[in-house]
């Protein structure tokens, strides 16, 4: 008999985590949903009193274990908040509930990275997060978006996520604690944050330019939270590190076949 499993979803009013908050609930999991709208625990990940917050409310909820934990939230803004809120928000998330996790018998988590992390990136952005320097990456973002360079927020937050899911994730506190940690990595998403983006049939084409899907082509949010859904559960016993591309086949027809 299956038992009930806690899980956190960050992002959990719209978009992918709404999704995947829908697909665990159906399964019979209990589900506490984080984000900045209505949600179990209401906390901006984009601050630090928001994440705190998002910590010790998760805390309470569950009574101190946790099962898994799924990043969801982000956002896509020309300004540095991108990077506070798709980095350092999943990162310090992910790290302060790190001890939850540790009570669970088999914990899991993921993130949610982006195909703009193969795009171009400003690399003294991607650098500062790296180096766990939250001042001198929103420093350094700051004057990329003042150069008129604020669309590499986006891809520079995402690759830097990647990176360290990949560096991470084979970590003593991670993999050598029994957590797998992993990433997807979207193409195109039928979501609220593309919504005005695809409205326009001119930026449409660009989109689509910039991000072929020959395989069924935009995606759905509840097709990501699907792989989502695996990563987590107590299937993945081995997986680790690993950026999963659930893009229609856009990182392929980019990258080619000697990336992999």
């Amino acid at each position: 008999m299956r038992m009930t499993r806690c899980v956190v979803v960050t992002g959990s009013a719209s978009g992918i985590g709404e999704a995947l908050v829908r697909l665990l609930r159906e399964q019979g999991d209990e589900v506490i949903g984080v984000d900045r709208d209505v949600a179990d625990v209401q906390a901006d990940l984009s601050t630090g009193d928001g994440r705190d917050r998002a910590v010790s409310g998760v805390a309470e909820r569950s009574a101190g274990r946790v099962d898994a934990v799924v990043a969801c939230a982000g956002v896509s803004h020309p300004e540095p908040v991108t990077v506070s809120t798709n980095y350092f928000g999943v990162v310090r998330l992910l790290e302060g509930l790190r001890p939850l996790l540790a009570a669970a018998p088999r914990p899991r988590a993921a993130v949610v990275g982006s195909i703009s992390g193969t795009q171009p990136v400003d690399p003294g952005v991607v650098e500062a997060c790296l180096q766990d320097d939250e001042p001198a990456a929103l420093e350094r973002a700051r004057a990329v978006a003042e150069r008129g360079a604020g669309h590499e927020l986006y891809s520079s937050s995402k690759s830097a996520l990647a990176q360290w899911v990949r560096r991470a994730a084979v970590s003593p506190e991670w993999a050598g604690a029994g957590v797998p940690l992993n990433a997807v990595a979207p193409g195109v998403v039928l979501s609220p944050m593309t919504a005005p983006l695809l409205a326009d049939e001119e930026w449409r084409q660009v989109v689509e330019e910039a991000v072929p899907m020959p395989l069924h082509g935009f995606a759905e949010p509840v097709v990501i939270a699907r792989a989502l859904r695996w990563l987590v559960s107590e299937d993945n016993t081995h997986m680790a590190g690993q950026v999963i591309y659930v893009d229609g086949g856009a990182e392929a027809t980019l990258r080619g076949p000697q990336t992999f």
